[in-house]
């Protein structure tokens, strides 16, 4: 499920209705969960976001904090826990326990959990259902690992001789989802990069006491304080651990030594913690007004780097999830509450009062709209932005593509070719008939003919007489029969009429290759249309014309927006057609005009799915 990455449309805060519903969804999903157990996952005093995906799904988290919940088909009909919840609330689903800890290697990397990896009870197999969510556990560790829904029931199982897929993992530790949240940490020291074994504050060993309680207090403190540096504290232990290890388990080692290295351990996460809570960036020593001086920051930051003048008008609740947020210093949970103005509508009024912004209510949606930003006011012109290190992409292959196409720049031009019509007025002129011509070179060619021929009309400069060999040119097999021909033309008009009477061709020039085609230039078609019931298709084809290789593009939009695509031949026509897999038109042609500089007027969009 979250196996690859895909950015997210959109981000918002929960209404108070959505947020009831929400939580009653909840309530009736997991009825193990308490009312305490739910104000611990979704605490009723802070800010729950709601993250929409192309895919569907919906991902809701504590503002500032992590995620608990995803729904897969955004409908609130399968809603599952994420590890951190579980890691918060254990009880709130039933487990599986594997046989092992080296079992866990392949559900955290990505495998669905199969029957003879689950450790069936004395009692016998527990009840179960298809469909139902379960989590796993590895033994020793009360932490889950992973969750997913059951493929079949307890009763099937014992058919089938307990054999095939189990759980369908949907979230498992270390996948995208857990990497998502800011500050992701891990709750015991038995949590390894690429497997999940007892946790040793459990083990119950007299010669490792001392490295059980480290390992303990480092359990607590994540528990407790789980936005600290928890990860570091947890890759600590697990050095510790192994350069521990060897001195338990050898007998002519000296004890000293080994409690010499625990407790220089010891002292490690001691300075940890201390510096943790010594931070000056900690959000419960900001005042109100340090906050209000913040919020001026990050919004001044955002409209010098983020915010474009193409994007406006944005909703207050984008600006704010996607370009102030992103903009406040690492650490630092910025809450709009704990500011003076407590509203994100009165911050933003307040900033338009001031001259720095435009924004205007939307009564509908009940949300403040930022129209346009003032670039000359005075505190946007002293402002200035910090340089923050662009991360590198975890996706270099389609990076240095969209690179590599970005740098052969597109160019677009229309040509035309003389026509028997307009051969006669080129070859009065001197003019090649079987070179090709810009419209603007055509009608320099027309102009110089009536200035040797001297058909200006003297009483009016503006009017061209016509002579029979620029009327037939500009009029002949155009006129319907019995209709007489004109005499004289308008200036403006005799550039594009006689233009309108050559033969249209187009070049296409993108790096060193360049392609002269008869004919007017052809759009880039997108369609998007509806297929087996719900699912959406998004059709391009046209792409050829700009040079643009079908199969290179379908490989890139593949990976951009990680759905399936495909390569069709046109039924009737020369030319290849790249279907993509979900409604991504907008998102699509966006990508053609920036990334390959496809001019917006030779593309076009038309959404069948739209009633």
């Amino acid at each position: 499920m979250f196996k690859k990455a895909v950015e997210a449309k959109s981000h918002q805060r929960l209404s108070g209705a959505d947020r009831k519903k929400l939580r009653r969804s909840i309530k009736e999903k997991f009825q193990r969960a308490s009312d305490s157990d739910l104000d611990a996952l979704l605490p009723p005093k802070a800010e729950i976001t709601v993250a929409k995906f192309q895919n569907r799904v919906h991902v809701y988290a504590v503002e500032g904090g992590f995620p608990m919940f995803f729904d897969i088909d955004g409908r609130g009909s399968e809603i599952f826990p994420t590890v951190y919840a579980l890691w918060m609330v254990p009880e709130l689903l039933p487990v599986f326990v594997l046989k092992g800890g080296e079992v866990s290697r392949f559900v955290i990397g990505g495998a669905d959990l199969m029957f003879p990896g689950i450790t069936v009870p004395p009692e016998g197999l527990p009840s179960f259902a298809a469909g139902e969510p379960w989590a796993v556990k590895v033994p020793g560790n009360p932490a889950p690992i992973a969750v997913g829904s059951t493929t079949m029931s307890s009763a099937d199982a014992l058919k089938a001789g307990l054999r095939g897929k189990a759980l369908r993992i949907t979230h498992y530790y270390r996948d995208l989802l857990w990497e998502s949240a800011e500050g992701c940490y891990v709750p015991n020291a038995g949590f390894f990069e690429d497997v999940v074994f007892e946790d040793p504050s459990l083990l119950p060993s007299s010669h490792d006491t001392d490295l059980i309680e480290v390992a303990g207090e480092t359990s607590i403190d994540q528990q407790n304080n789980p936005k600290s540096d928890v990860v570091e504290e947890c890759l600590d232990v697990n050095e510790l651990q192994h350069g521990s290890t060897p001195a338990l388990v050898t007998p002519n080692d000296d004890e000293n030594d080994t409690a010499a290295e625990v407790t220089e351990g010891v002292a490690d996460l001691k300075l940890l913690d201390t510096a943790s809570a010594n931070d000056p960036n900690d959000q419960h020593t900001l005042s109100t007004a340090d906050i209000d001086s913040l919020l001026d920051k990050c919004l001044l930051q955002a409209l010098h780097t983020t915010v474009k003048d193409k994007d406006l008008p944005m909703p207050g609740s984008t600006l704010w999830s996607n370009h102030v947020l992103p903009c406040r210093p690492s650490g630092i949970t910025l809450d709009i509450k704990k500011s003076s103005y407590k509203k994100l509508s009165k911050w933003l009024q307040a900033k338009s009062t001031s001259g720095l912004i435009s924004v205007k209510e939307d009564k509908h949606k009940k949300e403040v709209i930022l129209f346009s930003v003032n670039r000359n006011h005075a505190d946007y012109s002293s402002f200035k932005p910090e340089k923050r290190r662009v991360e590198k992409s975890e996706q270099p292959s389609v990076q240095s593509a969209n690179e590599i196409c970005s740098s052969k720049t597109l160019e677009v031009a229309e040509i035309y070719k003389p026509s028997v019509h307009v051969n006669s007025i080129f070859s009065s002129v001197g003019a090649d008939t079987g070179k090709l011509f810009s419209a603007s070179e055509a009608s320099d060619i027309v102009f110089k003919y009536v200035e040797k021929e001297n058909l200006v009309k003297p009483t009016n400069k503006s009017i061209v007489v016509l002579d029979v060999i620029l009327c037939d040119a500009l009029f002949k097999g155009a006129i319907k029969k019995g209709t007489t021909y004109p005499t004289e033309i308008h200036k403006k008009d005799l550039g594009p009429t006689f233009v309108s009477r050559m033969q249209p061709h187009h070049v296409v020039t993108r790096g060193n290759e360049s392609v002269v085609r008869k004919g007017a230039l052809k759009t880039i078609q997108l369609v998007t249309e509806r297929r087996q019931g719900n699912k959406k298709v998004t059709k391009l084809s046209g792409m050829e014309t700009f040079l643009i290789d079908a199969e290179a593009l379908a490989s890139e939009l593949q990976k951009k927006f990680a759905c399936s695509t495909s390569i069709a031949e046109l039924p009737g026509k020369k030319g290849h057609e790249v279907l993509v897999q979900g409604g991504v038109i907008d998102d699509l042609a966006r990508h053609l005009i920036e990334q390959y500089g496809v001019p917006k007027r030779y593309i076009e969009v038309l959404d069948k799915t739209k009633k």
